[in-house]
């Protein structure tokens, strides 16, 4: 199947993969085998995913190891808390964003490595978003790790993101192309990636660095980063969470700031819901706000990111406000799915 170039909004990429069952598309996650290439740009641009996989999880290029391993693994298996609750998870993880140390060297062509204090902060992140979306935790693992750092020196020595990098590329080793072909990869270091990879500007199709994120089927994951690219290895996981869907903005309590944590607000990317148990295919979607109701904007998302079939909405001449709840409706598809996002302030 042919990859398709995604430009960097947000210094994102992702690829469309071909695979047995269903596809996933454009953003910096890529779900196995070779992605597809990126453009280079500015950190104002957007991520890129791998590609497409099954709702279970896709068979990446570097396979799938056992979930655990060496990481860290904050957090909880789901959110929906009381408002304190929330908003004191949502502080305590965010307290220290900071991206850590990087010890290799383009000049030389040495991958090097990311401190620790830099993977884990990035870890708290992507734990902390799944928190909200009522998933569990994962880890980060050796293995994927070295994949994930090889890919983020492959991508910085040539200033472009792209999941299926050319031999001809500087500092290009199998290890790195494996890893660009099988990893969310963004044009920033590894912290503030994650927060691009859930805002996922640029990738109005797929929404595919999201999905990977809040998708059952990753775990272990693989984090690496230079000081200006990263890399986030999410085929080929072992997850096997089985849940009817997952919504972002999530049901029950959320955090106002969690719309606003990268520099394109959800409310312009796109509220998303996901799912491989529920054909979303042809569903609508009613938003409300006190009986009110909230346009939006509809879209079918490509199949196969992270979850088999998902959906942006888009509000259209409103915005996500702190202390409303928004009820949200999806009819037409094979199951009905409604709940409510309670949006708080979180000071």
């Amino acid at each position: 199947m042919p990859h398709r170039a995604v430009t960097r909004a947000a210094s994102l990429v992702f690829a469309l993969v071909a695979c047995a069952c269903s596809e996933i598309g454009d953003s910096d996650s890529n779900d196995g085998g070779s992605g597809g290439d990126g453009a280079s740009g500015d950190p104002s641009s957007g991520p890129g995913t791998p590609g497409p996989s099954s709702g279970s999880g896709g068979s990446g290029a570097a396979g799938g190891s056992a979930q655990g391993g060496a990481g860290s693994s904050a957090g909880g298996a789901g959110s929906g808390g009381s408002d304190p609750g929330v908003c004191a998870r949502w502080q305590a993880d965010r307290a220290d964003l900071s991206e850590g140390m990087w010890s290799g060297s383009v000049a030389a062509c040495d991958a090097g490595d990311v401190s620790a204090a830099g993977r884990d902060n990035a870890l708290k992140l992507v734990n902390l978003y799944r928190f909200l979306a009522g998933m569990p935790a994962v880890t980060h693992e050796a293995t994927r790790n070295e994949r994930a750092q090889a890919c983020a020196l492959l991508v910085h020595a040539n200033g472009m993101l792209s999941h299926n990098p050319p031999p001809s590329w500087d500092c290009y080793t199998e290890l790195g192309a494996d890893g660009a072909g099988s990893s969310n990869i963004a044009g920033t270091p590894g912290v503030t990636g994650v927060d691009l990879y859930v805002a996922d500007p640029g990738n109005e199709t797929t929404m595919g660095h999201r999905r990977w994120i809040l998708s059952g089927s990753i775990g272990p994951i693989g984090l690496g980063s230079t000081d200006g690219y990263s890399c986030m290895q999410v085929i080929g996981g072992s997850g096997n969470t089985q849940k009817p869907f997952v919504a972002f903005p999530s049901p029950g309590v959320f955090p106002s700031g969690a719309m606003t944590a990268s520099w394109m607000p959800v409310d312009e990317s796109g509220w998303t819901v996901q799912s491989s148990q529920i054909d979303l295919s042809g569903a609508s979607v009613t938003v409300t706000d006190g009986g009110q109701d909230m346009p939006v904007q509809v879209f079918e998302l490509q199949q196969g990111y992270g979850d088999t079939w998902a959906l942006r909405f888009n509000p259209q001449g409103w915005t996500t406000q702190a202390g409303h709840t928004y009820a949200v409706s999806v009819t037409g598809a094979s199951q009905p799915i409604d709940y409510e996002v309670q949006v708080v302030d979180c000071p």
